[in-house]
């Protein structure tokens, strides 16, 4: 099948992924006068005394909004908030299949941080908590940081977060097959944008020790006045053992590679000169840094990529949906590292240790069981951890 050619015809067929279906009947005189006017003035009263009261009274605590200023959508690059619509409805869509979640694209027409930040923090309101979307680097580090600080419901970028802990997910299950502990790993990430810099940060939080992270220049280190802020700070964490040099140079003995850059950056010879029974993630759409089959023939002992054509599919679905709804569920006020690593090791435990094999390190994306797991995870998370408030 042609994906593109199809997906042109069915969106001009579908008109929308989304549509806003009404959960009471207002048919009759009695019906109409409890759900709108006169009875809904003594819920609105209520929450004027107790805005918090808006979660229990109205449909909030179950509505998110998939955000986006349109400057990073998917391999497409800055296409602005318009073209960025149908993936945000594609997302509201897994929202609500997989997780019940109630979500709504709102895509702005601005790339100013401080704009963005004051329109979000405008609608707060009206949400239950704020999931960010194709924003480019560096300013989806900031807007973030700074919604997470000022907003009183969780705020998760998924470009970011999503990304890092369905990776950490099938490295946690990778690592089985090949018998080596996190804390021994040499790990290369290639791509210091917002999902290469999340990842390197997420797997040194998990006790990864030796990080290395590379952009289209090479190796980054400490000290190099070109970098931005972002990835200065990533650096003082990084590249510890000091390598210089390119993707060449980073991969030399490497046990795991993670690929979010660009297409065929990586060669065979690369992937030979990994370590013995090597890890290879090339997440890089619609094509990979390296494909599946080059890597297994240059000696790779567990390949996963970003296709859903492929074995092993590195897929951020199989994440926000149920992290949103064990957040939701308990009323967090924030999604912290602790909720995080739960969901990382609940999509993992979906794969018994009788069906683990190099073809198969993560359950499928449209499997409920998996997102099922990853909410009751992150609920638990979040009560051990001190933010659910209910």
């Amino acid at each position: 099948m042609n994906y593109r050619e199809e997906s042109l015809k069915l969106h001009g067929k579908w008109q929308g992924k989304i549509e806003v279906v009404s959960r009471v009947e207002v048919d009759t005189r009695e019906k109409l006068s409890l759900a709108y006017t006169p009875g809904v003035a003594e819920p609105c009263l209520a929450i004027q005394k107790e805005p918090e009261k808006s979660f229990e009274l109205t449909r909030r605590w179950n509505v998110v909004p998939v955000i986006t200023d349109g400057t990073a959508v998917l391999g497409l690059g800055d296409i602005g908030p318009e073209a960025g619509m149908p993936v945000m409805e594609g997302k509201c869509a897994l929202f609500k299949t997989f997780g019940g979640v109630d979500a709504i694209p709102l895509c702005i027409r601005s790339k100013d941080t401080e704009e963005i930040v004051r329109t979000i923090k405008l609608l707060e309101g009206s949400f239950g908590g704020i999931n960010l979307e194709d924003i480019s680097a560096p300013r989806c580090f900031e807007i973030e940081r700074r919604l997470k600080a000022e907003l009183d419901i969780p705020v998760f970028h998924d470009d970011q977060h999503g990304t890092a802990v369905v990776t950490a997910a099938a490295l946690f299950n990778a690592l089985k097959i090949v018998g080596k502990k996190a804390e021994d790993l040499k790990i290369v990430v290639n791509g210091a944008g917002a999902a290469g810099i999340a990842i390197a940060r997420f797997l040194l939080n998990l006790g990864c020790r030796d990080v290395i992270l590379c952009d289209s220049k090479g190796v980054i280190c400490e000290g190099d006045s070109r970098l931005n802020p972002e990835k200065q700070e990533i650096a003082k964490l990084t590249n510890r053992t000091r390598v210089k040099g390119g993707l060449a140079e980073a991969m030399k003995g490497a046990d795991v590679f993670v690929g979010v850059s660009v297409a065929n950056c990586v060669t065979k010879d690369m992937v030979r000169s990994m370590a013995d029974k090597a890890i290879v993630f090339t997440c890089a759409n619609p094509v990979p840094e390296i494909s599946r089959e080059a890597a297994l023939e240059a000696g790779a002992a567990v390949v996963g990529t970003g296709s859903s054509e492929k074995p092993n599919q590195i897929n951020n679905v199989l994440v926000f949906p149920g992290l949103f709804r064990g957040a939701l569920d308990v009323r967090a006020s924030d999604i912290n590292f602790e909720m995080m690593r739960a969901a990382s090791e609940a999509i993992a435990s979906c794969v018994s240790g009788k069906e683990l094999s190099p073809d198969y390190i993560l359950p499928y994306a449209y499997e409920q069981r998996a997102h099922d797991a990853v909410a009751k995870a992150v609920a638990d998370a979040a009560r051990r951890t001190g933010v659910a408030r209910k």
